[in-house]
């Protein structure tokens, strides 16, 4: 069975695909990087799928899901760089935004949800989600008060998340 997990994009990534127009659009690809300036997608494989997350004024969006199609460089890519002054991913200059120029990043090509700002995760929900490490220990979001969220420390990251929690989200975003 696939697993599901969040990744959580920043004020700057958000913007970014505000200010680029890809609202509405299909992210194909997403970066993941073993430099701490991308989040790792360690432990997914190709059919699992990502809940990229978003928070604005304490409240958690989820902004896509994406579903991993391949985590190999293809020749969607373009060519890889001979040079560090070279775009990484030439292919997908489009989707810069989500961490084309990170160091050490790796493409994983998606099939996503077109990007949204408008899907909210509702309060009450907040306070069940749950992830779970390697050891199958579990862990909830911190910092929830009255619905909302007062710190988004505990969404920062690449998190697996419970079987129950990834089915929450799909009914939330419509599987």
């Amino acid at each position: 069975m696939p697993d599901a997990y969040t990744v959580l994009w920043t004020q700057d990534t958000c913007r970014e695909l505000r200010k680029e127009g890809r609202v509405g659009q299909r992210p194909p690809v997403a970066f993941s990087g073993a430099h701490q300036s991308l989040p790792a997608w360690s432990g997914a494989r190709v059919g699992d799928e990502v809940y990229a997350l978003h928070v604005k004024q304490r409240e958690v969006f989820v902004v896509s899901r994406m579903r991993i199609v391949d985590r190999e460089r293809g020749d969607c890519c373009g060519a890889e760089p001979e040079t560090w002054r070279d775009p990484g991913f030439p292919g997908h200059a489009d989707w810069w935004m989500l961490g084309a120029g990170g160091c050490g990043a790796d493409a994983v090509h998606v099939d996503a949800t077109p990007v949204r700002f408008d899907q909210r995760i509702p309060g009450d929900l907040l306070p069940r989600l749950t992830w779970r490490n390697r050891r199958n220990q579990t862990r909830g979001l911190k910092y929830v008060v009255d619905g909302r969220l007062e710190r988004f420390v505990s969404l920062q990251g690449f998190y697996r998340l419970t079987p129950e929690s990834a089915d929450e989200l799909a009914e939330l975003v419509g599987a």
